[in-house]
Order: structure tokens, then C-alpha cells, then sequence
């Protein structure tokens, strides 16, 4: 009976350890409390001094982000068909019938930081742009980010709902890092038939490899920390981690995609957009911008930037 109690002990202790070390994944990864502070935009684009050559980009992000934060929108609510959460929107009218950009932002980022430069390009065509806040960011509710597995039907759902409110306006699906990776998992669902284009800026391949590579930098052994990381998303999060990939969506994408990524992006490396162009069956480009960091292209050659995104949209919008 001793035995017993003792491997009773052992077992119960390494359970507890388990779900700690899964809940502690989860924090790092996937939590975002409620209720959330509003955050300045500006925030994480502070100014160096003079002299400094990061400066020059810092201005022309704070610049792009102070045009659109200036901007009058009406703010939109509908509830996710997955599991009816509060999902809030900005939507920003320029013209009756124009095509509408709706726009994703990154993992735990700002739309108004993340979209700026595409909004810009959006806004100078004359288009309209819904800006949302995705699921456990921002006004949004929900407090797991699910690193594209919810957020796909998320984006499916705002596609649907502009597409009833604005049937005669082309809808065109644009992200940034995991808002990119999450309008490709999109691409693959049945969407509306207005939707023409996707476009997909620094998106990544694969959630497993994106996080064993984080786990990587965080001086962690990836492959034995990754079972807690799924652990935690499952229980903790009420998602399948592993459910579908980009990479998997994208060879299966019944839309056209434009693929585009920075040669020197240290946080999505850009073999992951190489990646997804390799496997893309439906119409679709590859543009990568030497010495651009993560989500930086626009920033680091915006006239070659412009230019490709209004070609592919000439093809297709």
C-alpha cells in the first residue's frame, strides 16, 4: 500500500508539474486579460535621437500611424461564428461602392501601428478599409490568441459581413506577421464571392515552427517544450494548436495571394513566405524587399512597395 502511495505521489506531483509548465505557455503565448487598456500606437515607436539611422523609419511609422489615427470612423461589433465572441472593427468610409480592405494586424500588435502603410495605399486609391482588432486584442473580446486558428473563421465572418452590408464593393483580405498568416488560412475557406485578393505581409508558415523557434531564442529546448505549449493551448486556451497551418491553407487557397516579405526579418524568417509561394495553388507572387526587417518592406522602399501591391491589384480587383 506504501508503493502505491508513493507512485500515487509521483504521478499526482508530475501531473501538477505538467499543467503548471503548460499553463505557464499559455500565459507567455496565447493570454490577453480582460478587460484591456487602451494603448497609445505611438508606444513602441519612440523616437532615437538625432543621428541615429533608425530615427528616419521611427518618424515615417509615427507619421503613417498619427494620418490614421486621425481619421473619423464608425466602430462596428458582430460576434464570431465560432464561438460568439465580441469581435470590434473600424470602419472607415472614403467612397459608395470603392473596395474594401479589411485589415489584420500581428500577434499582440496595434492595427493602427501594424496596417498604417497599407491603409495609406488603401486610403490613396480611394478605398474603403475595416481595420478590426482581432480576438483578445484591443476592444475585441476573448482572452486566447489562437495564432490563426480562430482568427481564420474570424476574418471569414467580417468578409461575410461586409459583403452583405456593401454587396456591389470587392473585398480585398490584407494582414501583417499573424494577421498575414491568418488571412492565408482564410484563403482557403469559403468566402465571399467578392472577395478578389489576399494579401499576406510577413506571414509565417507554420505555428510549430514559429514557436519552436521563439522557444529557441528564449534559451529553451524546443522540441521538449512544445508539447506544453500545445498542452496549454488545448486546456487553457480551448484550441487545437495543430489543427491547420498556412502552409497547409495555402495549398489549398482558392484565392489570389500576394506574398510579401523582408530579407532581413529576424522574428518571421523569410523562407517561411518561400515556403508558402513553393506549395500556393491558386494565383499568386512572391516579392521580398533586401535589408527590410519584420514588416518593414513598406517602410524600407515604400514606391517599390506601392507599386507591386497596386499591379497585383490591377489583376485582380
Amino acid at each position: 500500500m506504501e508503493i502505491i502511495a508513493i507512485a500515487a505521489a509521483v504521478i499526482a506531483s508530475a501531473a501538477a508539474l505538467t499543467f503548471a509548465a503548460a499553463y505557464a505557455t499559455f500565459r507567455i503565448g496565447f493570454y490577453s486579460p480582460l478587460p484591456r487598456k487602451e494603448r497609445d500606437p505611438l508606444d513602441n515607436y519612440v523616437l532615437p535621437p538625432e543621428g541615429d539611422p533608425r530615427r528616419a523609419p521611427a518618424e515615417k511609422i509615427r507619421g503613417l500611424i498619427t494620418s490614421m489615427s486621425e481619421r473619423v470612423f464608425e466602430p462596428i461589433t458582430i460576434e464570431s461564428s465560432v464561438d460568439g465572441t465580441k469581435l470590434f472593427g473600424r470602419y472607415y468610409r472614403v467612397a459608395d461602392g470603392a473596395p474594401i480592405q479589411i485589415e489584420c494586424h500581428g500577434w499582440r500588435g496595434h492595427p493602427m501601428a501594424d496596417m498604417s502603410g497599407g491603409d495609406k495605399i488603401a486610403r490613396e486609391k480611394g478605398w474603403n478599409t475595416l481595420v478590426i482588432d482581432e480576438r483578445a486584442h484591443g476592444k475585441s473580446g476573448g482572452t486566447a490568441i489562437t495564432f490563426g486558428v480562430k482568427e481564420r473563421f474570424d476574418i471569414r465572418d467580417w468578409a461575410f459581413y461586409i459583403s452583405g452590408r456593401f454587396p456591389e464593393s470587392k473585398i480585398v483580405l490584407a494582414g501583417v506577421s499573424m494577421g498575414a498568416a491568418a488571412v492565408v488560412m482564410a484563403s482557403e475557406l469559403e468566402l465571399p464571392e467578392n472577395v478578389s485578393c489576399v494579401i499576406a505581409d510577413a506571414p509565417y508558415s507554420s505555428q510549430r515552427k514559429m514557436i519552436e523557434k521563439t522557444t529557441r531564442e528564449m534559451h529553451l529546448p524546443a522540441k521538449a517544450a512544445y508539447p506544453f505549449v500545445t498542452l496549454g493551448a488545448k486546456v487553457f486556451g480551448k484550441f487545437a494548436l495543430n489543427c491547420r497551418t498556412p502552409l497547409e491553407a495555402a495549398a489549398n487557397a482558392k484565392k489570389p495571394i500576394l506574398f510579401i516579405h523582408g530579407e532581413a526579418d529576424g522574428f518571421v524568417p523569410c523562407e517561411m513566405s518561400r515556403e508558402l509561394d513553393r506549395v500556393c495553388v491558386s494565383p499568386h507572387e512572391l516579392h521580398t524587399f533586401p535589408g527590410a526587417k519584420h514588416c518593414l518592406s513598406y517602410i524600407t522602399d515604400t514606391e517599390r512597395y506601392e507599386k507591386i501591391v497596386s499591379d497585383f491589384f490591377e489583376k485582380y480587383i
